[in-house]
């Protein structure tokens, strides 16, 4: 995958979002700018015609000629000026034939958004008009002043006034852009294609790929920066410990079929024992071939453990009870890493009558292992029991194993389902628990430590209710009762 270009390019993104921006603020600057401007020229006008009606008072009998009232007209911009004083009086100058009025305007009452409306009918108006104007004096607020005139030398001032503004509008959408851009750029662009190029070439090549160098600045880039850095650092020491994982598989793979054939060996001399006159030596006879025969087992699962792909499962209507006990009884044949003889309690606490829909063989191997695991730490007591609980996903079975053992140390917490890295023991392989959480998520579920202290330690399997079935309706309400 390649880094867009700069046409598509996040910079280019930016630099048009910011021309964008810049000029729709200009927009709402402009609106009331426009009504501001369409005033002030009424305003002007209004004063003009203030001062050409007082010529009136001056002149003889308050006439004066017809071109001195059409020179004063024209200066005022206007058709008819009617200038009204507090006592009531009137100067007015007027055209021979003046045009009709087509609108008026009383700018005494007219508010904010009055004006702007105003002012954009102005700018659209298909034709020209003749107004009426109505206001105060600018000169002196006591006289009102009232004035004819055309509408279009005011819009073409409007339009003028349109252009010069669109025209440093545009000019500084351009510096604003230029500048955000070039900041922007250097504080955000530029490092995020530094990270994505090294997200790119990563995925390229985990292991050829330069190493990021970690920002060093405080704010989000750097701290993404540091944490891809250290996320490439993680995710190849995991492709090394798969690879790793990878070479035993192999291994195990080649060695898989002696020792296969040297355990068969080792059965069937075995059963030879069996026809000993000692009495000892048949009674734990059957022992040994059972060993023999879950020694066989453990090479297939660890070999299975070494591939890719979900654990395969043969689930079948299984007592948990049952299934309990026979893990409990397995679990008390071992012995500690010293040699000791095992002098433990299995306390099987599941209620009668409960039939879950699973594969008997791997969940009595994660059963085993959570119980050899406390023995060998050197737990004397191991609890089983079961309840049945709401979770997000519905109901839940909870098989919890609760031990008496001096608890796991913080090195064992900190990596206790990673393959050969979470043993708590001397000469142990770390495989045990990942295995057994192998196991409960082939089955929908999932294995959990809950607590570990001094005291001892409890793991929670979760198992989907789904899983659990009942043999009759009585065990169904067993079930439900406990």
């Amino acid at each position: 995958m390649r880094l867009p270009s700069i046409a598509t390019s996040l910079s280019a993104k930016l630099l048009v979002l910011t021309i964008l921006f810049v000029l729709l603020a200009e927009v709402l600057i402009y609106t009331p700018s426009i009504a501001r401007f369409r005033m002030s020229y009424l305003e002007e006008r209004l004063a003009a015609a203030h001062i050409a009606a007082l010529s009136v008072e001056a002149a003889p009998d308050f006439m004066v000629t017809k071109q001195l009232q059409a020179k004063l007209l024209a200066y005022a911009g206007t058709h008819v000026i009617d200038l009204i004083q507090p006592d009531a009086r009137v100067y007015m100058l007027s055209r021979p034939m003046p045009p009709e009025v087509d609108e008026v305007f009383d700018l005494r009452a007219a508010g904010n958004w009055a004006l702007i409306a105003d002012a954009f009918r102005a700018l659209t108006q298909p034709r020209d008009r003749v107004i009426r104007v109505i206001d105060r004096s600018p000169k002196d607020r006591a006289q009102r002043v009232e004035v004819t005139m055309d509408e279009r030398p005011m819009i073409d001032a409007m339009l003028d006034f349109s252009r010069s503004i669109l025209a440093v509008s545009v000019a500084i959408s351009l510096i604003a852009a230029g500048l955000v851009f070039v900041t922007l750029h250097a504080l955000l662009v530029r490092p995020m294609r530094r990270l994505t190029a090294g997200v790119v070439a990563f995925r390229r090549d985990p292991d050829g790929a330069p190493p990021m160098v970690p920002e060093t600045r405080g704010d989000e880039i750097g701290v993404a920066g540091r944490e891809l850095a250290a996320m490439q650092d993680t995710v190849r020491a995991a492709l090394r410990q798969r690879e790793r994982l990878a070479a035993l598989g192999t291994a195990v793979a080649k060695i898989n079929h002696d020792l296969r054939g040297i355990l068969s060996t080792a059965s069937l001399l075995s059963e030879r024992l069996t026809e000993s006159a000692d009495p000892e030596v048949r009674r734990v006879t059957p022992r040994l071939m059972a060993s023999l025969d879950r020694a066989v087992e453990l090479c297939g699962q660890t070999l299975s453990f070494t591939r890719d792909g979900a654990l395969p499962l043969r689930r079948t209507s299984v007592d948990l009870r049952a299934l309990v006990e026979d893990s409990g009884a397995q679990a008390l044949d071992t012995v500690r890493p010293d040699g000791a003889r095992v002098e433990a309690c299995w306390s099987n606490g599941i209620p009668e009558g409960i039939v879950i829909a699973a594969d008997a063989a791997q969940l009595t191997r994660a059963l085993v292992n959570l119980g050899r695991n406390a023995i060998q730490a050197g737990a004397d007591r191991v609890a089983v029991a079961a309840e049945r609980r709401s979770g997000p996903d519905g109901a839940i079975l909870t098989v919890t194993v609760t031990d008496n053992g001096p608890g796991l140390p913080p090195r064992a917490r900190d990596h206790l389902f990673e393959p050969f890295a979470g043993s708590a023991r001397a000469g142990g392989v770390g495989l045990g628990l990942t295995i057994s959480r192998e196991v409960l998520r082939a089955h929908g579920g999932d294995l959990r430590l809950v607590e570990s202290t001094a005291r001892g330690s409890v793991f929670a399997l979760d198992l989907p209710a789904g899983a659990a079935s009942d043999a009759s309706s009585a065990t169904q309400r067993s079930f439900v009762s406990h």
